[in-house]
């Protein structure tokens, strides 16, 4: 199977997604490449590509960018100044990977919406909020899910006995400890709008450092009173790509995967493990 042909087979799976208007496309390497072995993981990171390159994987699927900018990665990096470091970084990176001749593809959109399998299902799963959300909002990015009445700090608990296992040790939580909650929003990456979650009915928030704003966006569920649970952006998504895994190596022929774990690149130094 060439490499575009991968492509086409999640493009065609994703009616949401306008095909002129999307950054899941081939990011760099050959489209007519045959493939056969395939590496998938949340970030094209120097780790994943190395991985990649050194166990002699054909294709690198990847959730997020490789050279940092989400739209038109490879124009933005080029129309950077000649002296600006992130360029210089840019650049060296993109010829390691041309001269290993991997290709690098991005599912971003299809991934994201992708029912049952894609992002926000696959996090609330994880996380142990099983069947079909009550209700979707923000685009088809947030969801709800209701479940028994629980103390907010027993639930919070709970996410953070999951986080940990993936890289993830502690959660940030703000609200009444002792409230109960049972009307549950769940967002992931950039989709956390605090608001859309209170027109949903939800009683309580599993956000992200990127999806809400501590100034702008927790200061407000401060003021309100509303409860929020967290977590970093890769920790919220990294799930999604053992989906990703699994559904290539079930619906598509020819081609097999493999997830590369990559976990949140952020160590959490206390007060008491600090020597």
């Amino acid at each position: 199977m060439k490499a575009k042909e991968v492509l086409n087979f999640f493009l065609e799976a994703a009616d949401w997604v306008d095909r002129s208007d999307t950054v899941d496309r081939i990011i760099i390497g050959d489209p007519e490449k045959e493939i056969s072995d395939i590496l998938v993981s949340l970030y094209p990171d120097l780790k994943a590509i190395n991985y990649a390159i050194d166990h002699g994987f054909d294709m690198l699927i990847t959730h997020e960018p490789t050279f940092w900018f989400h739209l038109n990665e490879v124009e933005n990096l080029l129309g950077m100044q000649d002296d600006a470091p992130r360029k210089k970084t840019g650049l060296d990176k993109m010829r390691m990977i041309e001269e290993s001749g991997l290709v690098i593809l991005r599912n971003h959109d299809v991934w994201d919406r992708m029912p049952k399998y894609g992002i926000p299902w696959a996090w609330a799963n994880f996380l142990g909020l099983h069947g079909e959300p009550v209700a979707i909002g923000g685009a088809g990015y947030q969801h709800r899910y209701d479940v028994e009445p629980i103390p907010f700090d027993e639930f919070a608990r709970k996410v953070a006995l999951r986080t940990a296992a993936i890289g993830e040790p502690a959660v940030q939580v703000i609200g009444d400890g002792k409230r109960l909650v049972s009307k549950i929003g769940i967002g992931t990456g950039c989709a956390c709008d605090l608001e859309v979650f209170i027109e949903m009915g939800c009683d309580a928030a599993v956000v992200t450092d990127d999806g809400c704003i501590y100034w702008k966006d927790i200061k407000w569920a401060m003021d309100i009173d509303y409860p929020v649970i967290r977590v970093n952006h890769a920790t919220s998504e990294e799930v999604g790509m053992i989906t990703l895994a699994q559904y290539i190596n079930e619906k598509l022929n020819g081609v097999k995967a493999v997830y590369l774990p990559h976990k949140s690149g952020i160590r959490i130094i206390t007060a008491t493990n600090v020597s």
